[in-house]
């Protein structure tokens, strides 16, 4: 049975339908992950621009000393909170922000919440219990992927505290160029 030029037609228009809308749907795609890289990496930029390094090494210093009720400015945790609101919401990729920031965001959670619970007590505070819910949302998500990546056990590590501790130190010593 042959078929007649109007069905042939029609297949082939719809087949060029189709086609065009899996290259629209590829650019897309390819598009959103160029664009969240290229956050990324401005985002990393300002995590490392001298304000910021300000900001999270006087942050490092007071939870290190233990001077948790001097802890004012929140500015450090505002940038966590901000990159978790951008990737629940998935602008940003969440494997490109565990890759940029993941260390640094169990870090200073986990010292935000031990032995004094910072975020706690801004929440109470303030009387808003979705004060940075977002950089507790990254929090959890990071720990999932670290399992992931080193295996069942790595995602919840006995010494979190003593990595904290230690990215805290370093924190401490950055130059203030």
């Amino acid at each position: 049975m042959l078929l007649d030029v109007t069905t042939l037609t029609a297949i082939a228009t719809w087949a060029v339908a189709l086609g065009t809308i899996g290259v629209l749907w590829w650019q897309t795609q390819v598009s959103r992950r160029l664009n969240s890289a290229n956050s990324v990496m401005a985002l990393r930029e300002r995590f490392d621009a001298p304000r910021m390094r300000r900001a999270r090494r006087l942050m490092a210093e007071r939870l290190l000393a233990g001077k948790h009720e001097d802890i004012t400015s929140l500015e450090v945790a505002a940038f966590f909170e901000m990159i978790g609101a951008l990737t629940h919401r998935r602008i940003l990729d969440r494997w490109m922000i565990w890759e940029g920031f993941g260390t640094w965001t169990t870090a200073y959670y986990y010292a935000l919440r031990h032995p004094v619970d910072v975020i706690g007590r801004a929440r109470t505070d303030l009387r808003d219990p979705l004060i940075m819910h977002e950089f507790e949302w990254l929090y959890h998500r990071t720990r999932q992927l670290d399992q992931r990546m080193l295996g069942t056990d790595a995602g919840r590590t006995d010494d979190e505290a003593g990595e904290a501790r230690a990215l805290l130190l370093r924190e401490s010593e950055l130059d203030l160029d």
